[in-house]
């Protein structure tokens, strides 16, 4: 079947619209019409390099020498229009929210409720299908990879079944897609990862399409306080209005201009960083705004060889602080994204206000460019 997708094929290469050919599934395979999908930063990740892992690690999880060409997206939803042999828990005309954290639902991680933690995540950056180690997406005579085993950035998707979430009819495909991973994700970073608990502070260092989701996690758990810091004003503007309680450009602002009064000098119960690339100086920024027995939270990606972190020792052993790690905001996806579903069609967590614009499938380059100028908060593209 042909059908158009998004893809770039070379490192630093643009995102460019091709007609590719995709196979129907196999066995434990469903093939998805998109409908939405989220123009999240991760994707730019692997434009840029920062996800690319060595060639080695290439050549063994793919057998080729190269992750390109790679169709992107891992952030949406559609409508199922067929489904291969043995799948037992999607039909077709479903609706579907992707899931870039495959679910098995039997390794020892999925079997101890910490799905996001799912061996199958092993193959998820590139590779064939997880079901069988063959390709179902082609471009020419090339395999095509795809991101985080989905590749949204088509009209059609030919998935495994672990990697998609059956929704209600009557929910919004639209802020499905953007639940799918960046909300979700910021949202459980505050919630679970991050612990946050009423009566605490919290301050979240980026707020894109992650940070809203941090931001209002953090006020769904009943933070007293909620400092959004962001260089860009029309971001910080935004989050004054989904939770955010004050704004600043920076965690130096937050430090002498916010928290001397706001928190009698203790700091911040907990800190969470959403900005769009993780660098090393960011995380004793982070600590340095962070109370005696408070908690560092870690959501942006960094480039995938980066070793060095800028961290005071002393005082991070001396105040009794911790630094986390989370993906997915360490929550189900099968549990996360029905229950932030319901939450947004009951009117309580903001997801419309977030798009800024929505795209054609031709226009994923110009979405992106957008995106780094600061003029997109969330970018959709309508199939």
């Amino acid at each position: 079947m042909q059908v158009r997708a998004a893809i770039v094929s070379e490192l630093h290469g643009p995102w460019l619209t091709e007609t590719i050919e995709i196979d129907e599934p196999h066995a434990n395979e469903v093939k998805v019409k998109m409908s939405f999908a989220g123009l999240c930063h991760s994707d730019e990740h692997v434009r840029s390099g920062d996800m690319v892992p060595g060639s080695d690690l290439v050549q063994l999880l793919t057998g080729h020498s190269s992750m390109f060409p790679v169709i992107g997206g891992h952030e949406g939803a559609g409508i199922v229009e067929s489904v291969g042999e043995n799948v037992t828990t999607i039909k077709e005309g479903d609706h579907v929210a992707v899931s870039f954290v495959p679910s098995c639902g039997r390794c020892e991680y999925c079997a101890s409720g910490r799905q996001y933690l799912c061996d199958l995540g092993a193959y998820t950056l590139m590779g064939p299908m997880i079901s069988d180690g063959t390709w179902r997406h082609h471009f020419g005579d090339v395999d095509l990879n795809r991101m985080c085993q989905l590749g949204t950035f088509s009209e059609y998707i030919v998935v495994n079944e672990a990697s998609l979430i059956r929704i209600d009819p009557w929910y919004d495909l639209r802020a499905a897609a953007l639940i799918s991973c960046g909300l979700s994700t910021g949202f459980g970073s505050a919630v679970s990862r991050g612990g946050v608990k009423p009566g605490d502070t919290v301050a979240v260092i980026g707020c894109g399409g992650v940070g809203s989701g941090a931001i209002q996690g953090a006020a769904h758990a009943g933070a007293r306080a909620v400092i959004a810091i962001d260089t860009n004003q029309s971001k910080i503007d935004r989050a004054l209005k989904i939770g955010a309680t004050h704004g600043c450009p920076t965690t130096l602002e937050a430090a002498f201009g916010i928290l001397p009064e706001l928190t009698s000098g203790k700091n911040c119960d907990v800190t969470i960083i959403t900005v769009g690339v993780l660098t090393g100086e960011l995380i004793e920024q982070a600590r340095s705004i962070t109370a005696k027995g408070g908690v560092v939270v870690t959501v942006s990606i960094a480039p995938y060889d980066q070793t060095t972190v800028d961290l005071n020792l002393f005082m991070f052993a001396m105040l009794n602080q911790e630094l986390r790690g989370t993906i997915f905001g360490s929550e189900s996806p099968r549990v996360q994204i029905p229950r932030l579903l319901r939450l947004h069609h009951e009117g309580k967590l903001h997801v419309d206000d977030l798009i800024t614009k929505e795209y054609g499938l031709d226009d994923v380059q110009q979405g992106y460019d957008d995106l780094e100028s600061g003029e997109n908060l969330r970018g959709v593209i309508r199939f």
